[in-house]
Order: C-alpha cells, then sequence, then structure tokens
C-alpha cells in the first residue's frame, strides 16, 4: 500500500498578498538601482567628444612646444570600445577613469589610427553634463590637481 500525502493547501490570502507586496518593492528597488547605474554612464557622444578634445590639446601642446603651426579642425574619432570604468574623484566632483580604444583621424588625414586611451571625466554639477579632466601633479604633495575643459557643443 502506498503512503498517503497530505493534500495540497492553498495559500491563505493574506500570505498571497504579502508575496506580491515583496515582489512590487523589489521591482521598485531593483528599477531604482538599474536607474542609478545608467545615470552614472557618459553616452557614446560624450566619449568621442572628450577623446576629440584630449587629441586636440595634445596636438596643440606638442605643436606649442616645437613652435609649430597647430593643426586646423578638431580629430574624427570614431569605435570607442570601453575596456574598465572606474568612479572616483575629481577635483572633489564626481568623475570616472575609463580606459579601452578607440579608431581616430587627423583632418585631413586619410590614415586611421587604433589607439587606447586613459580618460578621465568629472560629473557636472546636477549630473547632467560632463568635463574633460586631465591631471596636472599635485600642489601640496598630497592630493591630484585637475585641469577641467568644457565639452565642445556639437
Amino acid at each position: 500500500m502506498l503512503p498517503m500525502l497530505p493534500a495540497p493547501t492553498t495559500p491563505s490570502p493574506l500570505l498571497a498578498v504579502l508575496r506580491r507586496v515583496v515582489a512590487l518593492l523589489l521591482c521598485v528597488v531593483l528599477s531604482f538601482t538599474l536607474s542609478a547605474c545608467g545615470g552614472a554612464q557618459p553616452s557614446q557622444k560624450v566619449l568621442l567628444s572628450a577623446l576629440a578634445l584630449q587629441i586636440d590639446l595634445t596636438q596643440r601642446s606638442i605643436a606649442e612646444a616645437l613652435q609649430l603651426n597647430p593643426a586646423d579642425g578638431m580629430p574624427q574619432v570614431s569605435r570607442v570600445r570601453v575596456e574598465s570604468q572606474q568612479a572616483i574623484a575629481v577635483g572633489g566632483s564626481k568623475g570616472l577613469h575609463l580606459t579601452g580604444r578607440f579608431d581616430w583621424r587627423l583632418p585631413g588625414d586619410p590614415i586611421r589610427v587604433d589607439s587606447s586611451f586613459d580618460l578621465f571625466l568629472q560629473r557636472g554639477e546636477r549630473g547632467q553634463s560632463w568635463r574633460l579632466a586631465r591631471p596636472s601633479g599635485s600642489s601640496d604633495g598630497t592630493t591630484q590637481d585637475w585641469i577641467i575643459d568644457p565639452l565642445p557643443i556639437a
């Protein structure tokens, strides 16, 4: 003879309501968490603009040091591939340190170059914009000083 198993019981209405409330709360918490993470990520447009500005500033600095005329126009940047991203403090504000690879070429130059990048971005005061941040040594020997440049408006 087979043993008899107890008949399945239906959950109480209170337990069913409690389960639904917990599931709803978990969905709300998860959606806030995901939206908070997404807000910290700069857009592809911001990355392209920041990399183009960094190249332009570097080219101008080299041209000035060699007493040459800087190239006219902004470099063309494409195919940005972020490999790592780390939240950091940049001049007392929120910022990001990004590394990866990208393609670029100077204006009028047919050769496209694949390069690695090391990019620092500072978050805008209201969290709606980004600025290019460049480390510039330390005036007191303990904290990093930064040169902050606004990104060009496209």
